[in-house]
């Protein structure tokens, strides 16, 4: 791949793009593009075949999507479905259209069935129901994997689809009612911790207390972002042989084990109760990598020292996060 060709990252200004962005600056790439939502609405088919009309990318990573917790997927079924159907079908047709050297799909674990065996294989994919909390941006995702593959079976395009596990890191949405779990833990006990010791100066017997959905039970796989987007620029330096490919750690812990990690790491020190009124979703989602291992790419980020840099990022940024609008 030459170090000049010029790669479009669509979703640049967010946690996946702009990780991803900073990964092929520091790898010599010099001709990266990314576009802010304001300047082009990748929902708008117009908009976006003429952006790649004028600028012609060779390749095209596509870290763009409306994403959401459990709660944003239950109440906003129809944006996660159509924004999300929008945006990669844009972008797949203009890349096909304007001879797109590469294209790179990003999705997400929560393509495969609710019940599917673990660990989660590629092949499981459309083999049962998905998980109702968040079927409506699975379906989208689906249907990019489908198109990027249509594209390799009937062009002969190298377009090829990474679906990673559950992702967090620097620019992660702490919104607490859109945000995924990791990073809604990390601020509930953050300002649980802050209410706790301004409350002590009066009463120094009181316990702050944290609330979390579900049982705590179900069990989950997390991604430092900052490997993913090692594992993209791995997809963009390589030819990989298949259409579809999982990343993840391969290692998985359950929710219970996350919120006891984070509450440490925080430093709260007050107590835990779980909601179990809440749903919890789907009770395991491990990723196998073995396709991945064997092309060559392994993640290298442990979860603790993920979650320390991503708390670390959380205080120093958390006094410009704005709300996030659905």
């Amino acid at each position: 791949m030459h170090k000049n060709a010029l790669i479009y990252v669509a979703g640049g200004n967010g946690m996946v793009g702009s990780a991803i962005l900073r990964l092929l600056s520091r790898k010599g790439y010099s001709n990266l593009l990314t576009m802010p939502s304001s300047e082009l609405d990748l929902r708008n088919q117009v908009a976006v075949d003429d952006f790649f009309n004028i600028n012609k990318p060779s390749i095209v990573i596509d870290a763009a999507a409306r994403v959401g917790g459990i709660l944003a997927n239950q109440q906003y079924p129809y944006q996660f479905l159509m924004d999300n159907l929008k945006i990669q079908n844009n972008l797949i047709d203009a890349s096909v259209t304007y001879e797109v050297e590469k294209f790179i799909f990003l999705g997400s674990s929560c393509i495969y069935p609710k019940f599917a065996n673990q660990p989660l294989r590629e092949e499981y994919l459309l083999t049962s129901a998905l998980e109702p909390t968040n079927e409506w941006y699975a379906l989208a995702k689906i249907a990019g994997i489908k198109a990027c593959e249509a594209a390799r079976i009937q062009y002969g395009k190298d377009f090829l689809s990474l679906m990673p596990t559950n992702l967090y890191g620097p620019n992660d949405n702490f919104d607490l009612k859109t945000s995924h779990v990791l990073p809604a833990m990390i601020r509930k006990f953050h300002e649980a911790k802050v209410r706790s010791e301004d409350l002590r100066m009066s009463n120094p017997k009181h316990i702050e207390r944290v609330e979390l959905w579900g049982s705590g039970t179900p069990m989950r796989e997390f991604l430092h972002v900052d490997d993913l987007a090692d594992a993209v620029v791995f997809a963009l330096e390589n030819s990989l042989e298949d259409h579809l490919y999982n990343v993840g750690t391969g290692v998985d812990l359950s929710i219970r084990e996350l919120a006891s990690m984070i509450q440490s790491i925080v430093g709260f020190e007050g107590d835990i109760v779980w909601d179990d009124n809440k749903p919890d979703g789907t009770p395991r989602k491990l990723m196998d990598v073995s396709k991945m291992t064997q092309a060559g790419w392994k993640a290298k980020l442990g979860l603790e020292e993920g979650i320390r840099s991503t708390y670390d990022w959380f205080l120093e940024n958390q006094n410009s996060f704005k709300e996030v609008k659905i």
